[in-house]
């Protein structure tokens, strides 16, 4: 099992967003509770729209270097938009009584209370870490030119941004404050728990640029820049200062967006309460009386596996083969361990469907990429490109990779190369079409049985 870390400013947003959502449902109820509209549509459409309207003015896209005027506009657009979109609601509620001065209040105390706790949240968070130490991200410089100690001087004067700025690596410069070269880089990251790498281009090539970006992303560290007229061609970026200061970061994929998350979160939690609802209600007890009687063990079989920012899970399956030591083995042509009941399952992949817990309970996703064997993700972390980028998203009941025909036993290192290709392709070009093509290919691949599947 890989070391587990975590910090609690991912719970931030999350609990941002429910105090939200929360205070305007009290409020409206409160202040619309005469005016004669149907209170479970109205919240509905109110959630919905204003989860939209931050998405697309980024009104939770606040970090620990976003300065308070930024976030004083954020909720002038995120409101404005929202008070057309109230009023809007009115003239299509036929029997609703429209009352100007109702929603005023609500709107007024609606924004007082959100710009408060808000202004408690940003002011107690910037003093928590100052105090405390906590929260805090280690970071690095490449590069020792005037621009790179202009950044350490942002860190060291504003405490209230939580990073601790360890030194500076360069193969041009002599200075007791740089660490060492820039081959030496890697290895301090790892055993410094190096969380950001900021590089000046000025001192690195192209060819070492793209090492370090591959390098960040199979090691989950996040590299920035600091800009100056090289371009960098494998990803898009994005600019954000601190203070005055530009700083380039690599654009996240559409998964990592917080609206995003939300949605495919939402066709999970549906999708999977209609097959544990409709399906595994009346499997179950049929399958569990069919494997009992074949073999001896229990029903469901559970195993570790790696999760998002891999963190370990316990991923449910039926259990389809003789009870045997050698969990962490995976399963081959004519297995003997496999039993008859299991290679039917195995073959339709009925196998996998008590995984839809997994996915009620948020360790999984119904498509994502496959998750792996804990010996696998040791074996193939280091030699294959970009395969801990798997790890970003929570693995899924099925996937890219699957429906394209590479699933089942990993005979040569080419096989797993493939894999990782597709759950990298997946999580970098995500729509919710691709999902949606995937699960209609994975149920005609049930019904035609899948050659890999034993």
């Amino acid at each position: 099992m890989a070391q587990q870390t975590g910090r609690y400013s991912k719970y931030i947003r999350p609990i941002s967003v429910f105090f939200d959502i929360v205070t305007l449902t009290f409020l409206s109820l409160y202040f619309f509770r005469d005016l004669n509209i149907s209170a479970a549509y109205y919240i509905i459409y109110q959630t919905i729209t204003w989860l939209l309207i931050a998405a697309i003015v980024g009104y939770y896209e606040v970090f620990r270097f976003t300065t308070p005027v930024e976030i004083l506009s954020k909720l002038i657009k995120q409101f404005s938009i929202f008070l057309l979109i109230v009023i809007a609601f009115f003239p299509f509620a036929k029997t609703a009584v429209f009352s100007i001065k109702a929603i005023t209040y609500f709107i007024l105390f609606s924004f007082i209370i959100i710009v408060a706790f808000k202004n408690f949240l940003f002011i107690y968070l910037k003093k928590y870490r100052i105090t405390t130490g906590s929260n805090y991200r280690n970071a690095i410089i490449i590069g020792y030119t005037p621009e790179a100690i202009r950044l350490k001087e942002v860190f060291e004067n504003r405490k209230d941004y939580g990073y601790r700025f360890y030194g500076y690596f360069s193969d041009k410069k002599q200075n007791p404050e740089i660490l060492g070269k820039i081959e030496e880089l890697k290895n301090y990251v790892l055993e410094n728990k190096i969380d950001e790498i900021y590089c000046s281009l000025n001192e690195i090539s192209n060819e070492k640029l793209k090492e370090l970006v591959e390098f960040a992303d199979d090691n989950r560290k996040v590299i920035k820049f600091i800009p100056d007229t090289k371009e960098i061609f494998s990803k898009s970026l994005k600019i954000n200062y601190y203070e005055l200061f530009p700083v380039l970061s690599l654009e996240k994929t559409l998964l990592h967006n917080p609206f995003i998350k939300g949605i495919k979160r939402a066709f999970d939690v549906l999708f999977s309460l209609i097959v544990i609802v409709f399906l595994l209600s009346w499997l179950i007890p049929l399958l569990a009386i069919l494997i009992k009687l074949e073999s001896k063990g229990p029903v469901f079989f559970k195993q570790g596996r790696p999760g998002l920012d891999e963190k370990e899970f316990f991923c449910y399956k039926f259990r389809s083969m003789q009870v045997n030591g050698f969990t962490e083995k995976e399963a081959s042509k004519n297995d003997p361990r496999v039993t008859k009941m299991g290679k039917f399952m195995r073959k339709t992949s009925i196998d996998e469907l008590p995984q839809f817990f997994n996915v009620l309970l948020g360790d999984m996703s119904v498509v994502g990429p496959r998750p792996h064997l804990w010996s696998q993700n040791k074996a193939y972390a280091s030699k294959i490109k970009k395969y801990m980028v798997r790890h970003y998203v929570k693995p899924g009941i099925t996937g890219l990779a699957q429906v394209k025909g590479f699933r089942g036993e990993i005979e040569t290192e080419e096989d797993m190369v493939n894999r990782i290709k597709l759950d990298v392709f997946y999580i970098e070009n995500w729509s919710m079409i691709m999902d949606l093509k995937i699960i209609f290919q994975t149920v005609i691949n049930i019904f035609k049985g899948e050659d890999k599947a034993y």
